[in-house]
């Protein structure tokens, strides 16, 4: 599985049958379009998540540092980023819009198909000699499934690409480069103790520390392992697990480091524990991995200019006792951030990227012997409450104990392909906010080993970004050729490699 935050990128039409898309309009959408906004038009830039959701601002930039960063140094980003947001309500959209050598053109609605209701059934085509059945497997999020998208000799020759390709780790433990932002990090005890306290009792229960440091040393927190870093450091005299502010004010934070510093994880303790590769599907590409692309370009009735654009192909190979813990796929687009596919051509200079992933499409490569399901803890749930993820010692996102809690699991299959919506539409055919059902990860493979590939689909919550990287792309390829590229859709190392069906 993959994720905005940990999914590294390389290095750094219609089919079937044709439903209209259908655009709700949301609630808390409806003031934009009391505000006149036309279609196409961009609103001024804001959060794409309530507050305390999965992707909220604080925990999001919590995602994009927390593996080189320690808990105190995080900490204090989360507090200067909480009290440095001013008035959200002024428009920023001026200063984030790229300067572009001229007016970027205006994208049509996004196509999204719809779910009808779980367990609905349509019949596609997506390739010329046979039909496929598209199965609706959740609402929240928006979820498919569809058996035989692959041939078992396309998903042998995926892994033979990767394999002669070569695949790296896919989470590499932290460096020493906390020491350095440790050291311009200056927050005091007090702020640091609101700002983790949720429900303002005056009482960090282990559930609100872990809601906010979802990683320490490059390790996923379970609630044994604050209890233990408690009890080295003697935090929590009383041993209950619950710090009074008195007791956070008398804890330390250099004796935090020091103990994380003499703990390294293992690979079983991070939050992905996995090796992957890329492989690229651009013009020239295998013939097998075009008509993989063509197939999901007919599949999610998107535009060419989109599909051929997002990342290339990402091969996942999970051996015995690997996983990944529950992530989403997309990060929301705050004025700190931009998506990492337009930061390519866009005017502006943000401290964090993130990828905006539209759509997730997964296969499966294999069968796997045991384990390795993909788990969506919150599907279909009737509400969404970050905090009720973690109730007493059972964390739903924790794919390698509590994998059989979650709300829906897929069992992998040879060929299948699931894919779902990572953002909700806004009403206006476009990018809404990050759907928090979304919420899935990689169950702990038990026996053998389990292989999987990524197809994520780029697109900027920012219609004119999107609009304006389309447009430049466009220009590059007919001025320089296949050359001048994206650098992350470069990926061509495997070209020379002959493996034929």
């Amino acid at each position: 599985m993959a994720a905005a935050a940990a999914g590294q990128r390389p290095g750094t039409a219609a089919a079937g049958e044709a439903s209209s898309p259908q655009w709700a309009l949301p609630e808390h959408r409806r003031e934009r379009a009391a505000a006149g906004l036309r279609d196409g038009e961009d609103a001024p830039v804001r959060p794409l998540c309530k507050p305390r959701g999965i992707c909220s601002r604080a925990y999001f930039l919590v995602l994009m540092v927390f593996v080189h960063l320690y808990l105190g140094n995080v900490l204090a980003l989360l507090l200067f980023v909480h009290y440095s947001n001013g008035d959200e309500s002024t428009d920023p959209g001026p200063q984030r819009r790229a300067q572009g050598p001229g007016p970027a053109p205006t994208l049509g609605p996004l196509a999204r198909l719809e779910g009808i209701k779980v367990g609905h059934e349509r019949k596609v085509q997506l390739v010329t000699d046979r039909d496929h059945f598209i199965r609706t497997l959740s609402l929240k999020p928006l979820l498919f499934e569809i058996p035989g998208f692959l041939t078992d000799e396309e998903c042998r020759l995926i892994i033979q690409l990767a394999q002669l390709k070569g695949l790296q780790r896919s989470q590499i433990l932290p460096t020493e480069e906390y020491e350095e932002a440790m050291s311009t990090m200056q927050v005091s005890q007090l702020d640091l103790f609101q700002l983790l306290d949720q429900n303002h009792d005056g009482r960090l229960q282990l559930r609100e520390v872990l809601a906010q440091t979802r990683l320490g040393n490059g390790r996923w927190m379970t609630p044994e392992n604050i209890q233990e870093m408690y009890a080295a450091i003697k935090a929590d005299p009383d041993g209950d697990g619950v710090l009074s502010l008195q007791e956070f004010s008398n804890m330390d934070l250099r004796d935090f480091h020091k103990y994380m510093r003499s703990h390294k994880a293992e690979s079983s303790e991070l939050v992905r524990n996995s090796h992957h590769t890329w492989l690229y599907q651009g013009e020239g590409a295998h013939h097998v991995m075009r008509a993989i692309r063509q197939r999901v370009l007919r599949l999610t009735r998107l535009s060419p200019e989109i599909v051929e654009l997002s990342e290339p192909l990402q091969v996942v190979r999970y051996g015995e006792g690997g996983h990944y813990h529950a992530h989403v796929d997309s990060g929301p687009v705050y004025p700190e951030t931009i998506c990492s596919h337009t930061k390519l051509v866009a005017n502006e200079s943000v401290p964090f990227e993130t990828s905006c992933r539209y759509m997730t499409v997964l296969f499966y490569l294999n069968n796997v012997t045991g384990g390795g399901e993909t788990v969506f803890p919150v599907a279909d749930n009737r509400t969404y409450d970050e905090m009720s993820l973690i109730q007493d010692d059972v964390d739903l996102r924790d794919t390698r104990r509590h994998c059989d809690k979650g709300n829906l699991r897929v069992k992998p299959q040879q060929g299948t392909a699931v894919f779902w919506y990572n953002y909700l539409p806004d009403g206006q055919g476009w990018v809404g906010d990050v759907d928090d059902y979304s919420l899935h990860g990689g169950c702990l493979v038990t026996r053998g080993t389990k292989w999987i590939a990524n197809n994520w689909i780029n697109v900027d919550p920012s219609r004119a970004r999107q609009a304006l990287f389309q447009q430049e792309m466009a220009r590059l390829a007919r001025e320089g050729g296949a050359d001048s590229q994206p650098e992350w859709a470069l990926d061509r190392a495997y070209r020379d490699t002959r493996v034929e069906l």
